[in-house]
């Protein structure tokens, strides 16, 4: 009699393509005859019937997993699905992930159960199926409730409790710091900025203007009210603009265009007034909520003058160096960390923004 070896288990696998369709928000019949257009029946060999008895089985296993993605502890913990590390992470790293369009058109909106039945709009005007807003959507919100709360960074926070990479956990802490401050985000001045312009502003704002104590206690998702209140001393700048200006435009002479150039020389006090009230405003709750806002209006005034997102850069660069060299700034160490702290983010943001399409 011969002797059979038999091998049983409950290995799970997972088709990252089929995955993929399955996290956009695909139904089952729609993946099939996405696959088959792709021509993986010819590939394969496999009949249509076979693709779509395949694409159903997945389907059902990722519905029974997204629970466990939910709380991606869960996933990590639980038994009742073998499944590697790598692959472990996989199905997290994609479930977390999301649309930069459909995110921007939930920035500034409040998580609610209102918005959430209102998705239909969002998926409309991105294109995505309504599945896949609300898993976005669901996610946004969970990321956030989770550590709105918990003290420390909140890259580390995000990526400790989704064990997502660091590059998602950044894109979720700009999220997080959005709301997290109520930042204005819906006005039509701000449209045309994207996801990736908000998180690089974003980053430069978390870097430079929120708390960095040592110790459990300290949030980065909150602003050093100190700082702000040190930069109404900035506008000591204003009695010495003639001398700033002289300074910046021996040192854009010859780097700029000669029609930037004859802007900056003739509306060098309109710019350096805007720039330093608007730093004077920052410690007020309600102007901090506006600050992107506040922000365009500045860049509208380049904007009048046709200045190049290259000159913009230039301009900035030497705005905050030449500044340095001032007796007012050089000689107070405070003044000028408050300075320097407070141009760096100025800098990237209105660049970015300016260089929005």
């Amino acid at each position: 009699m011969t002797e059979v070896d038999v091998f049983i288990s409950n290995y799970t696998l997972v088709d990252p393509e089929i995955y993929q369709l399955w996290i956009e928000g695909y139904t089952a019949s729609e993946a099939v005859a996405i696959l088959d257009k792709k021509g993986l029946g010819k590939q394969t060999g496999a009949t249509l019937e076979l693709i779509a008895s395949d694409v159903l089985d997945h389907y059902r296993t990722y519905s029974l997993l997204e629970k466990l993605l939910n709380n991606p502890y869960k996933l990590k913990e639980q038994s009742a699905f073998q499944i590697e590390p790598e692959t472990r992470l996989l199905l997290i790293e994609k479930y977390y992930e999301f649309d930069d369009d459909v995110v921007r058109e939930l920035l500034g909106k409040k998580l609610s159960s209102k918005n959430r039945k209102d998705l239909d709009e969002v998926s409309d005007k991105t294109g995505k199926p309504l599945k896949s807003c609300r898993r976005q959507f669901d996610n946004i919100k969970r990321v956030y409730k989770t550590v709105e709360e918990i003290p420390g960074s909140i890259i580390e926070n995000i990526r400790k409790s989704f064990y997502v990479s660091e590059e998602l956990a950044k894109q979720y802490a700009c999220i997080v710091f959005l709301s997290s401050i109520r930042f204005e985000t819906s006005k039509k001045k701000l449209s045309t900025m994207q996801f990736s312009a908000w998180k690089k502003c974003c980053e430069a704002i978390m870097t430079h203007w929120t708390y960095k104590l040592i110790g459990p206690e300290y949030y980065d998702t909150e602003m050093d009210k100190e700082f702000l209140l040190e930069l109404r001393e900035l506008k000591i700048l204003l009695d010495r603009e003639k001398e700033h200006k002289q300074l910046v435009c021996v040192n854009l002479k010859p780097k700029l265009l000669q029609k930037s150039f004859t802007e900056l020389d003739a509306n060098f006090r309109k710019y350096t007034a805007a720039i330093l009230t608007l730093a004077s405003t920052l410690h007020r709750s309600r102007d901090m909520k506006n600050l992107f806002v506040e922000f365009s209006q500045i860049l509208d005034l380049f904007k009048t003058g046709n200045w190049t997102t290259h000159d913009l850069q230039q301009f900035f660069s030497a705005y905050n160096s030449c500044a340095l060299e001032l007796d007012a700034i050089r000689n107070d160490p405070t003044l000028r960390t408050s300075w320097e702290k407070y141009m760096k983010v100025v800098g990237v943001c209105m660049v970015v923004m300016y260089a929005a399409p």
